[in-house]
């Protein structure tokens, strides 16, 4: 167990301490006066609610899941070929848009040097 806290599972921390608070507030409930002492009766009942949570919901399985070996999946694999297949598509029309201009760019003759 990796996770214990005085030899004892967090579980039964937990309800240790839920237990030992809810007995020091009866205690001090029922040293009031009048009908204070009737608040001892939600204490018990929500004490009672949270150890039958943790008792009945267990955070994790009794027996530990036998050990399966880790396989690692690329999640961005399509995102990855959007970007590819969208930054080759401007390549190419910024290419093709710029290669004519290279062609048809005016060449000027230039002018013969005359004495």
């Amino acid at each position: 167990m990796t996770n214990a806290v005085l030899q004892m599972g967090t579980g039964v921390f937990v309800i240790v301490i839920v237990w030992m608070a809810s007995l020091v507030a009866a205690m001090v409930l029922l040293r009031a006066a009048g009908s204070t002492k009737l608040g001892v009766i939600p204490i018990v009942l929500l004490a009672l609610t949270i150890t039958l949570v943790l008792v009945f919901f267990p955070r994790s399985p009794e027996n530990p899941p036998p050990f399966t070996e880790m396989e690692i999946v690329d999640t961005l694999f399509i995102g990855r070929y959007v970007l590819l297949a969208v930054a080759s598509a401007v390549f190419l029309v910024a290419f093709f848009l710029l290669l004519p201009l290279h062609f048809l760019e005016p060449v000027h003759a230039k002018a013969l040097r005359t004495h």
